[in-house]
């Protein structure tokens, strides 16, 4: 099912990073950092994904020269107890707020909800925004880090940061102008420290269908991202597509949980990044920046190590975009995973 739209953009986007993001290779393209504290200032885990969040719907506000009156929407998500990052974060914003759950999907159903109010004619401006924070998050799913367990290298590195982008009616640089919901798919993956396994077959299964629906095929973008399938997960996907789908993806794709940190220097995350904020940090930094000057510059250029040329691409449960006379289309596969804890794991 691809949701097309005419009449939404890309205003601005805000990311704040936490210690170990902000030692990553895409540093200087965050808003804002948080380099020693992992507490950003506050009492508790809780507290700092909280403040990370709230940061960046300030600086997303700030980018924008616009006022809390002048949100129509804020729609949020985050992996704690009833959303409560989000909902603590948009008190502040004196906003409608619409509390949302899709675990590592949630920035790009953020979105896709906000598009298609924006493209329904309800609202003008939205702000669509997650965040996550490691301690909080593997205390939760997980156990509490000062127990110390021991994680195989096929477990991921739940990313901390706060990420908004702010989708309007008014024409800019970069157009919202597809989104594809998947569905839910099950291989009977259960290990919990796996999360690139589990999650490999769904992400498989959205980009199949979409090649199948839209009758394009994987050469024909310059970039396709999966939000957070990491090292392992990654190449799972690539042999899934070509094993089950008859699909070759080739080096114009990559994972936002590989490109977030330096795998070969920072070995405290394993696999790579994982959790909501990872591919919103990704995406809204460098990616978007990325957009907008090729769109400016009516020139190609070398993203990283995939290509930002004449059409580059986007999907999650899905969505694409638009800008300029590039022609410029993204597709960001983000996919919800499967209830994997009904194993138990001894330690």
């Amino acid at each position: 099912m691809i949701l097309r739209f005419k009449n939404v953009y890309v205003k601005e986007a805000a990311t704040v990073a936490g210690v170990y993001e902000s030692k990553g290779p895409l540093s200087n393209y965050f808003d804002k950092k948080y380099r020693k504290d992992l507490y950003c200032g506050e009492k508790s885990f809780e507290q700092a994904e909280v403040k990370l969040l709230e940061d960046s719907l300030k600086l997303v506000l700030k980018k924008t020269n616009l006022k809390e009156d002048n949100i129509d929407l804020v729609i949020a998500g985050d992996l704690l107890n009833q959303i409560t990052s989000s909902c603590y974060s948009s008190l502040k914003m004196n906003s409608p707020f619409l509390g949302i759950y899709s675990a590592c999907a949630t920035s790009v159903e953020g979105i896709l909800l906000a598009s298609s109010l924006i493209e329904g004619g309800f609202v003008k401006n939205v702000i669509a925004a997650t965040s996550s924070h490691n301690m909080s998050s593997e205390k939760q799913f997980r156990n509490p880090t000062e127990y110390g367990a021991p994680k195989p290298k096929t477990a991921t590195f739940t990313s901390t940061g706060g990420a908004s982008i702010l989708l309007s009616d008014e024409p800019s640089k970069v157009k919202v102008s597809e989104g594809v919901i998947g569905t839910m798919v099950d291989y009977n993956q259960k290990d919990p420290l796996n999360m690139g396994a589990a999650m490999a077959g769904a992400a498989a299964h959205t980009l199949a269908e979409y090649f199948k629906e839209s009758k394009y095929k994987p050469a024909d973008f310059d970039l396709i991202l999966t939000g957070d399938l990491g090292r392992y997960g990654k190449e799972i996907l690539k042999d899934f597509m070509k094993e089950e789908y008859k699909i070759t993806l080739g080096s114009n794709y990559n994972d936002c949980g590989t490109i977030l940190y330096d795998l070969d220097r920072q070995k405290e995350v394993m696999a790579g990044g994982s959790g909501p904020v990872c591919s919103a940090l990704v995406a809204y930094s460098k990616v978007l920046n990325s957009l907008k000057s090729i769109i400016s510059s009516n020139r190609s250029f070398i993203l990283t190590d995939f290509c930002l040329s004449k059409e580059t691409n986007f999907i999650n449960s899905t969505f694409s975009m638009f800008g300029g006379d590039l022609n410029v289309f993204f597709i960001f596969v983000f996919v919800l995973w499967n209830n994997l804890f009904n194993s138990r794991i001894d330690t």
